[in-house]
């Protein structure tokens, strides 16, 4: 009789084999980290690497409550499904930029039936109004289209090209923490750590003037399933 246990046991086995590669007690520049996240990988598929940013700021504060957005360098190894939502004389140039859906009426209906199949919706300033009641549903998702992230314009195309080419938003915790993708494990080391210093860029640029002490305090980085990896925030600058 087959032990139910095995599957687990086997990758309970694999999990303290890559713990032991881990120096608890280190803290890894980020070509050290970038190199070794790859290698204490345990998923058998493309999995995501974030890091997650902890930062000296108070969330409960309007100026230091971060939101916004990065253009990665190498991408996110991510094809984003975008929908647009605009009147017709946008639709075309929507969906000549690579929309994968675009137009009004017709995606109200099924946005309030429950339908979120997107990765990220973009919308004209014309009709926020009409689309501002699915924001029950499109809110605890992140999809709620924002100015801050470039998401309300009247210039689609450039945003759904900007988007399917790497673009990605965030947004700080409760906790003052921003957890952010910065590639897939399939990515080289040296592509995934220019992609993490964008990040680390485009934090510093948004450093609030209003942030005292150390602005940017612990820097982790894992895939969707390995252990975390400290990284030197030294090296970030």
């Amino acid at each position: 009789m087959r032990n139910p246990n095995f599957k687990m046991s086997k990758i309970a086995k694999k999990r303290v084999e890559a713990n032991k590669k881990v120096e608890a007690d280190k803290f890894y520049s980020i070509e050290e980290a970038m190199s070794l996240v790859k290698d204490v990988n345990l998923a058998k598929f493309n999995a995501s690497v974030d890091v997650h940013v902890r930062l000296g700021i108070d969330p409960r504060k309007a100026d230091q409550n971060l939101r916004g957005t990065i253009t990665l360098p190498h991408g996110t190894g991510k094809e984003k499904k975008v929908l647009v939502f605009c009147t017709p004389d946008k639709e075309q140039e929507a969906k000549d930029a690579g929309a994968d859906y675009a137009g009004l009426n017709e995606y109200i209906q099924k946005v309030s039936g429950g339908w979120t199949d997107v990765d990220v919706i973009v919308a004209t300033p014309n009709v926020m109004v009409q689309i501002g009641k699915l924001g029950k549903i499109l809110g605890p998702r992140n999809l709620m289209p924002n100015p801050k992230t470039g998401t309300v314009t009247l210039n689609v195309g450039e945003a759904v090209r900007e988007i399917k080419k790497g673009k990605t938003s965030f947004r700080v915790d409760k906790y003052g923490i921003v957890h952010t993708s910065v590639g897939r494990v399939g990515f080289s080391p040296v592509q995934l750590a220019e992609n993490a210093k964008e990040v680390f860029a485009t934090l510093n640029r948004m450093k609030p003037s209003s942030a005292k002490g150390q602005y940017i305090k612990t820097v982790y980085a894992a895939s969707t399933m390995s252990p975390g990896i400290k990284i030197d925030t030294k090296t970030i600058k």
